[in-house]
């Protein structure tokens, strides 16, 4: 066989393509690890914001309650000033 002498040329070129392609794929590598990061604190972040979501739903007041309570204190009053005239 002979050495043809485009041979090294052909060689330095796929070693520069080979070496194009790893970089490539390390950067594509890293993207994709950047990304999977970043969805999984999202996922964590979500999580936490519908557990504090979840118990803010329990801790608050229902509004027919709420209204409830307002006129019974309103009642109160009234029945205290009345009283109070007299």
């Amino acid at each position: 066989m002979t050495a043809e002498p485009e041979h090294p040329v052909v060689h330095g070129e796929l070693a520069e393509l080979r070496r194009r392609l790893d970089v490539a794929y390390a950067r594509v590598e890293g993207g994709l690890a950047l990304l999977r990061h970043r969805t999984e604190e999202t996922a964590k972040e979500l999580d936490d914001l519908n557990s504090r979501m979840a118990s803010l739903e329990h801790a608050r007041w229902p509004l027919p309650s709420l209204a409830a309570l307002t006129a019974l204190g309103a009642l109160v009053v009234t029945l205290w000033q009345a009283l109070s005239a007299h």
